[in-house]
């Protein structure tokens, strides 16, 4: 089953096609960081805007990098939530306005399951069940993941997400947006352990997420301690980014011995960290676990994730397509209630 998978949540337009759940075909993102780079994030209605003027070209560049014209797709799965509404609405009703021109299936897929089954674009994959992280700008979740179909929200963040931490510290350290990228590669070449930021652990059997508090450390040292600029910002960036890989590779273990699994799972884009890979890799390895995570390309948000979720939502027993007056949503139920 060829799937095509569209994806325009926040401030990428990406089309992909993936058969089977698990074979990437094409993945094609189309940025926008030129857009929004002079106003230090995203501007809702821009982004909505530059989806307007690509998906169709993206869509087709995302077909004929796999060979394909319309009619081989056998269905179209998209990005319905969490996200920009008005981002969202573009690639929902151009997803289903090309799935019922083609009169095949479509299917909304919630974003951050995306970033789970993006686990399964890679070999080898985790056996069921396993714990996975799902760190990025918006959202930071711990899952106990049982099946293709099921998982349950453990923990999430309570104010800012681990990218958004860094996002914003990237803006106080004047590294531009986007900044995570720029914090991490400014960290390879600091010190960690000349400078200590808090950590938030919200208490010993919490698996919630805090790092306002590490970010707000930041500005303060800053303003307290400007002669460390610039010489001393890969010191400031290496402590920073310690501080919240400790709390994220704290949690993600303790998660995977309280529901006794033996697998991990890193996704999201914060996951394309190599301090952080590294960090939980030898943690994992030092209570017998097996730590997986996606390319690297396939950490941020692109739309082979999609197509993989609405594989395994239209393969499911009983699986219909969606509704024509279905429409998008903000928020995701996959956060949970803690």
């Amino acid at each position: 089953m060829n799937i095509l998978g569209i994806e325009t949540s926040c401030d990428e337009t990406a089309a992909a096609v993936v058969a089977d759940g698990t074979m990437v075909l094409s993945s094609i993102v189309a940025s926008q960081v030129e857009v929004h780079y002079p106003y230090g994030g995203v501007v809702p209605e821009l982004a909505a805007r530059k989806h307007i003027e690509v998906i169709a070209p993206v869509v087709d560049s995302a077909l004929r990098k796999a060979g394909m014209s319309p009619r081989g797709i056998d269905a179209v799965a998209v990005t319905q939530g969490p996200g920009l509404v008005g981002a969202l609405l573009v690639g929902f009703c151009f997803a289903k306005a090309l799935a019922y021109d083609l009169d095949i299936p479509w299917v909304g897929v919630d974003h951050l399951d995306g970033h789970i089954q993006s686990i399964f674009l890679q070999t080898p994959s985790p056996p069921f069940p396993f714990v996975a992280l799902l760190a990025s700008g918006g959202h930071t979740n711990i899952y106990h993941v049982t099946s293709h179909t099921h998982s349950r929200c453990m923990g999430q963040t309570l104010d800012d997400a681990a990218g958004e931490a860094f996002d914003k510290v990237a803006k106080i350290l004047g590294l531009g947006y986007p900044g995570g990228g720029a914090v991490s590669r400014l960290a390879d070449s600091g010190d960690s352990s000349k400078i200590h930021f808090p950590r938030s652990y919200l208490g010993k059997d919490a698996f919630n997420f805090s790092f306002s508090g590490v970010k707000t450390a930041v500005n303060r040292y800053i303003q307290k301690h400007p002669e460390v600029l610039p010489d001393g910002i890969a010191d400031v960036a290496a402590a920073f980014q310690e501080a919240v890989v400790d709390v994220l590779t704290d949690k993600v273990i303790r998660a995977a011995k309280k529901t006794g699994c033996g697998h991990i799972a890193l996704v999201g884009g914060v996951s394309a960290n190599s301090r952080f890979r590294e960090r939980v890799g030898k943690a994992a390895g030092r209570h017998g676990m097996t730590v997986y995570a996606p390319p690297v390309d396939l950490c941020g948000d692109n739309a082979a994730m999609i197509a993989a979720a609405g594989y395994r939502y239209l393969s499911g027993s009983g699986a219909v397509s969606g509704a024509l007056d279905a429409d998008v949503f903000p928020r995701s139920p996959l956060r949970g209630e803690i």
